[in-house]
């Protein structure tokens, strides 16, 4: 591991360094990471802006939308100015500004069946900020079958969940949680219920914390737990979860193969 920093990097990074949990060898780890961020949204936009002030050496961002302006009110990377603009390239923009050193590669596609798993393959960590529930099954099982792990946050009206996914290392996948997508039309999209703005920055933001730490392997993680936020009432809880042996994709016997069933 490459523990030399230029002067720039002392002084861009010190309160980090400063940190016992972190210091030099923590922050060569953050350089040296890969992290794909799907969704370059409501948790995209604070999750992408702290990793790339964080140090964190290259940042994947995928996104087939461009900014609208009802996304200004919760989507802090996107500006006025960049109405229209691809998503990823306003967030890639918005990154870069806070930190030039850092690499973003902006996907500007549709995640799908067909490129999920050459795109995470090819990082080493992936954090789910999208807004529905096939993306969500969709990444899920590609982390799975590609052995990675994945930091899953999920936002509506003025709640937000959070857990981090890592079935190869002998906890829950996504499925253990929410077995199947509900019905549609059961759970209303944000557009549909609406959300408070400043609940997807606080959600992004503890996808942001759960993704350094993973990267740096300190703390104790959300894996095999939900966080669950509560702003109305101002209250956090964490719940168990546990890996369910039928799982088709991580269980005993797993019958997930590849991707086809994503159509």
């Amino acid at each position: 591991m490459d523990l030399d920093f230029t002067e720039d990097e002392i002084s861009r990074y010190s309160r980090h360094i400063l940190l016992a949990e972190v210091g030099g060898v923590g922050q060569a780890k953050l350089r040296a990471a890969r992290v794909l961020v799907i969704g370059a949204g409501g948790l995209g936009s604070p999750l992408a802006l702290y990793l790339a002030a964080a140090g964190v050496g290259t940042i994947g961002l995928v996104d087939d939308d461009a900014v609208d302006l009802s996304n200004l009110q919760r989507q802090i990377a996107h500006t006025t100015e960049r109405l229209g603009q691809p998503k990823v390239q306003s967030a890639a923009a918005a990154a870069r500004a806070i930190n030039p050193a850092v690499v973003i590669d902006a996907h500007r596609v549709r995640l799908d069946a067909r490129n999920a798993l050459d795109l995470i393959s090819d990082y080493d960590l992936v954090c789910d900020g999208s807004d529905n529930f096939a993306t969500r099954f969709l990444v899920s099982d590609a982390c799975v079958l590609a052995g990675r792990t994945l930091v899953s946050a999920a936002v509506l009206r003025f709640d937000g969940q959070l857990s981090t996914f890592k079935p190869h290392g002998g906890g829950p996948c996504y499925r253990c949680l929410h077995p199947a997508p509900p019905p549609d039309g059961m759970i209303p999209s944000c557009s549909e219920a609406g959300i408070l703005g400043a609940v997807v920055g606080v959600m992004g933001s503890l996808q942001a914390t759960e993704v350094l730490k993973e990267i740096m392997g300190i703390g104790e993680g959300l894996s095999g737990r939900l966080l669950i936020w509560d702003a109305l009432c101002a209250r956090v809880r964490t719940v168990g979860l546990r890996r369910d042996p039928a799982c088709p994709a991580c269980g005993d016997h797993p019958t997930l193969r590849d991707l086809s069933a994503h159509g």
